[in-house]
């Protein structure tokens, strides 16, 4: 039995928060200084983290690599099940043709990319947070605006920025759900905050995918449509987490912002470019479609066609809906198995019985199971037959060898530095700020999302953490609580989990560090903007957004 220790080095707690940090260092200086692959930054830093543990806090070896094989095995099930069946739903699309149906029939809806990057990537990839969560979004809206003519990087890099804000509240409210059971504060409540929090991030987000598909120009010709999408994403997110039901925040906020930018695109469509030579610099980046996209605008589709193209998409909605009906997810989540990692036996900091090593088995209710399902409908409407359909999946596990490997060392990472206390180490030093970890809260959120790719993951990590020091400080438990979900949700953008999955879905396995790279920047600026705009709101100045 491993009971770990927040201070193990020379009782300081501050030269122990510098050691338990030289694991996420060492990731982010292999994959963002050195460029070194995915896979051997994830497995560099695990190594790390696992002489951190062993050496500076004690724990037996036996222990530290029993936590790293849970972590590892978590990576395969439930992870790499759901992105890897979401992207084999893609690929049979490809293999009988209908993706090239569904770009055309979204090329006739609107043919320029501005437009595009937001109904897909930040509406409809909400609409799938919001019902599935785990990768998902990222990999199917990477591959649609793929296929809409999108360069591999631009695709990625607009799937990633897309899917941050609604990461506080998918799949169904998970996030805030877990939130109030390590808190034991309202769910009602903490969603409310994170619903006044959130917001204020999506009014920005359309607009930064706008510059980043066509720069400034893009920007001066499009930002009327971004902002109205921003607008209309967070008050349908402000209001329905706040009055109505925060598992559904998403799911209403996606929809109504997507009616919303395809009214406005129609009746005040964007202006066109003039400039020929930089349309055919961007490759079709700009307002104006490229030529492989005005080539197939022109040819008609069969309603039919049309239909089958849409038919996996809407299959996927339908089923994660309906397994949210009371009575079927009843039904799903009883054959659950839980039971504990043979061997692994760990107590928390205050001596309690850690939930660590409890391995939720879900096989039946897990996402990747239900996509499976979706995968299996999908296959009778565009008639797929089964032998194509197991060589599709097979190739699709082949193409993701690297990915698999990645996110298998990057979950046996945050498993090991969980169980040996380091996680907890960082998250008491930074709540030693007092009054001023109200600027930090949000920041502990960032990094946990960052290393674990999950917001659900961070709150159960650093939520109690988070009410303790704002009780220690004097500040509103709610309002920290909720700050780091709403943090949390920058995090994904720089998550290494999200990078893979966007990487392996556009083809560029092993360019995760370019990916990292182009995305740190900016999930700097924003975790800085909502680490002021939390600090507001623990003053006076901005208290009366607490609710």
């Amino acid at each position: 039995m491993y009971r770990p220790t927040l201070d193990p080095l020379a009782d300081s707690l501050a030269w122990s928060a510098l050691v338990a940090a030289l694991p996420i260092v060492t990731l982010f200086l292999l994959l963002g200084v050195f460029r070194v692959r995915a896979w051997l930054a994830a497995l560099g830093a695990l190594a790390v983290a696992l002489a951190v543990s062993i050496l500076a806090y004690a724990m037996p070896t036996g222990q530290a690599l029993l936590a790293a094989s849970q972590g590892a095995t978590f990576a395969l099930f439930p992870l790499v099940w759901t992105f890897g069946t979401a992207i084999w739903i893609y690929r049979m699309t490809v293999t009988s043709g209908h993706f090239d149906v569904l770009r055309r029939s979204f090329a006739r809806v609107s043919d320029d990319q501005r437009v595009q990057a937001m109904v897909i990537a930040f509406c409809f990839g909400s609409v799938l947070e919001g019902l599935a969560g785990q990768g998902t979004p990222v990999a199917i809206t990477t591959v649609m605006l793929l296929a809409l003519g999108f360069g591999p990087m631009k695709a990625a890099t607009v799937a990633l920025v897309a899917n941050t804000v609604p990461a506080a509240f998918g799949p169904l409210g998970l996030p805030i759900t877990t939130l109030a059971g390590v808190t034991d504060l309202p769910a009602d409540q903490l969603g409310a905050m994170a619903g006044r929090q959130v917001p204020v991030v999506a009014l920005v987000i359309p607009l930064l995918l706008v510059f980043m598909v066509d720069g400034r120009r893009g920007l001066r010709r499009t930002w009327h449509i971004a902002v109205i999408c921003g607008l209309s994403f967070a008050l349908a997110q402000f209001l329905t987490s706040n009055y109505f039901s925060v598992a559904l925040a998403d799911i209403v906020a996606g929809l109504v912002s997507a009616v919303v930018v395809a009214v406005t695109a129609r009746r005040w469509s964007p202006r066109r470019t003039d400039d020929g030579a930089a349309a055919a610099r961007d490759g079709g980046a700009a307002g104006v479609p490229d030529r492989r996209t005005a080539t197939v605008v022109d040819q008609p589709d069969a309603p039919a066609e049309v239909w089958r193209a849409y038919a996996p998409y809407l299959v996927i909605v339908a089923i994660f809906g309906l397994s949210q009906v009371p009575v079927i997810s009843g039904a799903l989540n009883s054959v659950t198995v839980l039971f504990d990692w043979p061997g692994l036996h760990l107590l928390t900091v205050s001596g309690e019985p850690s939930s660590l090593p409890v391995f939720r088995f879900n096989w039946l209710s897990s996402t990747g199971t239900l996509l499976v399902a979706a995968g299996l409908i999908t296959m009778a409407i565009l008639r797929i037959t089964p032998r194509a359909a197991i060589v599709a999946y097979g190739r699709t596990l082949a193409s993701l060898r690297w990915a698999i490997l990645t996110v298998c060392g990057l979950l046996a990472l945050a498993f090991v530095m969980n169980g040996s206390g380091q996680t907890a180490t960082l998250g008491t030093w930074m709540a030693g700020a007092g009054g001023l970890f109200a600027l930090l809260s949000p920041v502990l959120g960032w990094l946990g999302v960052a290393l674990t790719g999950s917001d659900t993951s961070s709150n159960s990590l650093f939520g109690a953490l988070q009410v303790t020091a704002a009780q220690r400080a004097g500040l509103d438990p709610v309002l920290l609580a909720a700050a780091n979900a709403s943090g949390g949700v920058i995090g994904k953008m720089i998550s290494l989990q999200n990078l893979t999955i966007a990487a392996s879905a556009v083809g560029l396995s092993g360019r995760e560090g370019d990916l990292f790279r182009r995305m740190f920047g900016w999930s700097v600026v924003l975790i800085c903007a909502m680490a002021l705009l939390v600090g507001l709101q623990a003053t006076p100045v901005l208290s009366w957004m607490v609710p």
